[in-house]
């Protein structure tokens, strides 16, 4: 069986790992466009500034691939897929033969009509080539613009303070990280940014990016006037799917999948960034890991696994702090919440329908993490603890046990 992957990124290189476990001695080869193996992207804001090696970023060299038999081809891009012919086309022209056909192309940095967006010293931090570029024009600036509050952005805007830049982070919501946190707890992590000297303006939205060679200011709606000789815009990802127009793939903002991941073309399946299912593109890596190896299982007929989406979980070291979101941040009718911050800067909140716990909101309380994800899971009944879920001596491990 040949088997190929489309994309070397998180999906794409645990779908050939779990390939290669699933067929020993199948024909597998990865497409890439990028120069460079499967390297972690959340950690390139620590590259950026200095506080990792290059080296440190990749998972695996190149020999742990070939000892699975899997080949990986850098530097090629493919075009076009050709279901109907099950061959892939590669930019240089020459097409590519396949039984199983994984489309993990990843995605790309939206970049919104901004004017002045495309001038020299605008930058996206998405890929080792950006970080080199980011870092030698941040030599000769003294002042950022990072427009867009996320988590890659406010990262960036850490990694562009360490290296001396006055750093300014705009973000369109009327709180930061909108997605991880409710408004009480991103007031809490607020502060937590604006302590490391990283200014944040809410509720902004950018006229255009002043300059003629380079920057000089970012324009707010308002009339404000921030002055910025370096910008950085994080204003998410957009699907990598450019390649499947014209193969008959059913693509809404990403390729569509089943429940077995799936494309609408017989031998044609999908996972990670550009793979839609019911509607949603996840975006996060415990969704491109589970829909890797759901894929990787039912194409090789491993076994045949069903996904059935991905519990909204996000783990994270943002600027030092740990955050860690899980399933329903915000309560819907009918639901209980329970929230408590602390001086030290703590924040924590739980949501919980019909008396069992639905979601929870972690900001500094990595202990509790493990135990509470589990509880979430397990659609654990804890109405009856109250307010004493909150305490710090709360004993999860006999909740869990009593459920």
């Amino acid at each position: 069986m040949k088997v190929v992957i489309v994309g070397c990124g998180v999906a794409g290189a645990n779908a050939a790992r779990a390939v290669a476990a699933h067929r020993p001695g199948a024909d597998i080869h990865i497409y890439s466009a990028e120069p460079h193996l499967y390297y972690a992207r959340p950690k390139l804001p620590a590259y950026l500034a200095g506080e990792a090696e290059e080296s440190s970023l990749f998972f695996y060299d190149m020999a742990w691939y070939q000892e699975r038999g899997i080949q990986v081809h850098t530097g090629a891009r493919v075009v076009q897929v050709q279901p109907t012919t099950h061959r892939v086309v590669l930019e240089e022209g020459s097409s590519v033969a396949y039984d199983r056909l994984l489309i993990a192309a990843g995605a790309h940095p939206f970049r919104p009509p901004i004017v002045g967006a495309d001038l020299p010293g605008v930058f996206s931090l998405w890929s080792i080539a950006d970080a080199k570029a980011i870092r030698a024009h941040a030599r000769t600036c003294r002042c950022a613009v990072v427009i867009g509050g996320g988590v890659l952005g406010l990262e960036a805007a850490r990694a562009l303070r360490a290296l001396g830049l006055e750093v300014t982070v705009l973000d369109r919501n009327a709180y930061l990280m909108s997605r991880q946190l409710d408004a009480p707890g991103a007031a809490v992590f607020q502060r937590h940014i604006e302590a490391l000297g990283i200014q944040v303006v809410l509720e902004a939205s950018t006229e255009r990016i002043e300059g003629s060679s380079a920057p000089e200011a970012v324009l707010l709606r308002g009339g404000e006037r921030l002055p910025a000789d370096l910008v950085l815009i994080q204003a998410g990802g957009r699907p990598n799917i450019e390649f499947t127009t014209g193969s008959g793939l059913a693509v809404n903002s990403g390729i569509v999948v089943n429940e077995h991941l799936q494309a609408s073309a017989p031998d044609v399946y999908a996972a990670g960034d550009v793979a839609e299912f019911r509607g949603a593109i996840y975006g996060i890596v415990p969704a491109a890991v589970e829909q890797a190896q759901v894929a990787a299982a039912n194409l090789t007929e491993a076994e045949q696994r069903r996904y059935g989406g991905t519990v909204p979980t996000n783990t994270l070291k943002i600027v030092g702090i740990d955050l860690t979101s899980i399933g329903r941040i915000t309560a819907a009718e009918g639901d209980v919440e329970l929230r408590r911050d602390t001086p030290a800067g703590q924040y924590l909140k739980f949501v919980l329908q019909d008396g069992r716990l639905a979601g929870a909101i972690l900001l500094g309380h990595k202990g509790k993490v493990g135990w509470v994800s589990q509880a979430i899971a397990k659609r654990v009944h804890l109405a009856q603890h109250g307010e004493a879920l909150l305490q710090d001596d709360f004993d999860w491990k006999a909740a869990l046990a009593a459920s």
